[in-house]
């Protein structure tokens, strides 16, 4: 368990009160409550990535707008309060809350992997739903002379990752149209209802001798060639086609 989990729900207060702080500051210098409320949602929302499940990122990230309207101590327009709903889904959307959310890889989590899984310079390698780019750093320091390329569908956090790991190709996209038959080695860090996908992706269209890895959650349905463990205990499976 995080840090940040341990402390529920002490980042939910702090975002909702630095929330709250951004919006009265902004309506003291003048601004209007409308642009006040979307840089205070904005805050909020970008704050909800800290979250660890789909429940707390909601209470994050929609937290301050629902205490402003039972406070009523503003008057805005109706449409207004889909402000925040609509940045949500600029960060999450609908098919990333389908799959999975935002689960940074740890640190170092995959420092053996080089070890049980050699790639040569210049091997093609995927961080299939890349997020802010944790996944795709962890690969760079286990494999440095790797081609990187991330996926992710929601284009906010696409601009993040690429600016975050200038030395990978990351796109915007979904990881279950994309292609995977040019990778040498597919990581995922997926949650347990959306692994049958990755198997069956994987079978169809990794080839002989690539890899899919998976951080925490076992490809129930394949045979792994072995196990390795994050310095934090959780489990990295690996796969190699043919897989039998």
């Amino acid at each position: 368990m995080s840090r940040l989990s341990r402390l529920w729900p002490l980042p939910a207060v702090l975002t909702w009160l630095a929330a709250w702080g951004l919006f009265t500051s902004l309506l003291h210098s003048g601004q209007s409550p409308l642009l006040a409320l979307g840089c205070a949602c904005g805050l909020g929302v970008v704050a909800s990535l800290l979250g660890s499940s789909w429940w707390r990122r909601l209470m994050i990230g929609l937290g301050f707008p629902l205490l402003l309207l039972v406070s009523g101590s503003v008057s805005l327009p109706a449409w207004a309060w889909l402000l925040p709903l609509l940045l949500l889904l600029l960060i999450y959307p609908l098919n990333a809350w389908r799959d999975a959310p935002l689960f940074p890889t740890p640190p170092h989590a995959l420092k053996d992997l080089a070890d049980q899984v050699p790639l040569g310079p210049g091997a093609m390698v995927l961080d299939a739903g890349c997020g802010l780019g944790d996944g795709l750093k962890a690969l760079r320091a286990a494999y440095p002379e790797a081609q990187l390329h991330g996926l992710e569908w929601s284009w906010l956090l696409c601009g993040l990752c690429a600016l975050r790991c200038p030395w990978a190709r990351v796109r915007q996209g979904d990881i279950w149209q994309a292609d995977w038959s040019g990778y040498d080695l597919v990581y995922v860090f997926q949650r347990p209802e959306s692994m049958p996908r990755a198997v069956t992706k994987a079978l169809a269209e990794l080839k002989p001798g690539a890899w899919l890895v998976s951080l925490e959650f076992e490809a129930l349905a394949l045979q792994p060639q072995a196990c390795l463990r994050a310095p934090d205990g959780r489990p990295v499976w690996l796969y190699q086609q043919p897989f039998i």
